[in-house]
C-alpha cells in the first residue's frame, strides 16, 4: 500500500458517521492544488455490504481478509452497535494484522475493537461515555481516559462518540498537510479547526443532569449564561424563590452535582473557550467568568485540568498571526 493510504474497517451496525465523517475529512485534502491526497479504502468481512445502525447500506471497495496495512497506513476502526460480542473475523484480524499498521485510530466504540484484539495493552485510550467503564474493567492492561474526545498515545488515537471522529481526522490532517489545509477543510464542513484532545466529551450543562423542577432548569440556564455575575448558593436560591438550604439539596438531588461543582465546570468551560479564541488577558477572562482575579483562575485550571490556564493558552489557543 502507498503512502499514507487510509484502511477504514466496516461491519453491520457500524455507526455511519464515524464512516463519514472521518473519511469526508480525509477526502477533502485531495481537492487541494498540489497536495497528495489519501488513498482510502475501506473493507468488510467478506466484501460484502454491509447495513449500519441508522439502516444505511455501505458497499465496501474489498475484502478485510485480503486487506494488508503497513506503515503507510491509517487504519480507522470506527465504533457501532455494540451489543456484548464482537466480530470474529474482525479481531483476528485485528490480531494479525493490526500491528503492522503505521496509525491505530478508532472512533467511538471501535476502541472497545481495538482492545478486544489487544492493540491497545499498555496505551492511554477513551471511548464513548456510555462504555469507559466497561472498557476499563474489561481491560485492565488498558489506561482508559473518560473525559476527553480524543487520547493519542504513540502510533494509536482514539476517539469518543460520533463526531469526535471529525476532530481526529482534523488533527491528522493537520499533522500531516499542515495547520492551513485542515483550516479550510473545517471551514468547509462548517467545524471548529480542532476542538482540543482533552476538552470534555460533554459540556458542563451535558455532562450533569438537567433538572426536573422549571426553577432549578432556570437557574441552570442562568448560570450558564451569566458566569461572570454571582453565583453563590445564596443568591441562586433567591432566583429559584428557595431558601439556600433547600436550593442545595434539591438541585443536588436532581441534577447529580452541588451548585458550586456545577457553577465552577461552567466557569471553568467558558474560560477555555476565551483561551482558545480569544486574545483577552488572563486577568480579563478571569473577571469575565466570575473568579475576580487571576490566581482564582489558575487554581480552578490546575484543580480540573492539572495546568494553568497560560499553559492551556500556549498548547491550544490560536497562534499569533505571522
Amino acid at each position: 500500500m502507498s503512502s499514507r493510504n487510509v484502511l477504514v474497517v466496516l461491519y453491520d451496525g457500524v455507526q455511519s458517521l464515524d464512516v463519514t465523517g472521518p473519511v469526508e475529512v480525509f477526502a477533502a485534502v485531495a481537492r487541494f492544488p498540489g497536495r497528495r491526497g489519501y488513498e482510502i479504502c475501506t473493507v468488510s468481512p467478506g466484501g460484502t455490504p454491509v447495513r449500519t445502525s441508522s439502516g444505511l447500506t455501505l458497499v465496501p471497495d474489498g475484502d478485510l481478509e485480503s486487506a494488508r496495512p503497513d506503515a503507510g497506513t491509517t487504519l480507522l476502526v470506527p465504533g457501532g452497535r455494540y451489543t456484548g460480542d464482537f466480530e470474529p473475523r474482525i479481531t483476528e484480524w485485528l490480531r494479525v494484522h493490526g500491528g503492522h499498521a503505521g496509525r491505530l485510530v478508532s472512533v467511538c466504540t471501535g476502541g472497545l475493537l481495538l482492545a478486544e484484539a489487544g492493540l491497545l495493552d499498555g496505551h492511554r485510550a477513551t471511548t464513548h461515555w456510555v462504555v469507559c467503564d466497561q472498557m476499563a474493567r474489561a481491560y485492565p492492561a488498558v489506561t482508559v481516559e473518560p473525559d476527553p474526545i480524543y487520547v493519542r498515545d504513540g502510533r494509536v488515537t482514539t476517539s469518543a462518540g460520533v463526531t469526535a471522529g471529525i476532530d481526529l481526522a482534523l488533527a491528522l490532517v493537520e499533522e500531516d498537510h499542515g495547520r492551513n489545509t485542515a483550516l479550510v477543510i473545517a471551514r468547509h464542513l462548517v467545524v471548529f479547526l480542532r476542538r482540543p484532545g482533552n476538552q470534555a466529551q460533554f459540556s458542563a450543562q451535558l455532562a450533569a443532569q438537567t433538572a426536573r423542577r422549571e426553577p432549578l432548569r432556570d437557574v441552570q440556564q442562568w448560570i450558564a449564561e451569566h458566569p461572570g455575575e454571582d453565583l453563590g448558593v445564596e443568591a441562586l436560591a433567591a432566583r429559584a424563590a428557595l431558601s439556600p438550604r433547600h436550593f442545595a439539596r434539591a438541585f443536588q438531588a436532581e441534577t447529580g452535582v452541588t451548585p458550586g461543582r456545577y457553577v465552577e465546570r461552567v466557569r471553568v468551560e467558558h474560560a477555555r473557550r476565551l483561551l482558545e479564541e480569544g486574545a483577552e488577558g488572563v486577568a480579563q477572562i478571569s473577571r469575565a467568568c466570575g473568579y475576580g482575579t487571576p490566581e482564582a483562575l489558575r487554581r480552578a485550571f490546575v484543580r480540573t485540568l492539572g495546568q494553568s490556564p497560560a499553559e492551556y493558552r500556549r498548547r491550544f489557543g490560536r497562534p499569533a498571526p505571522p
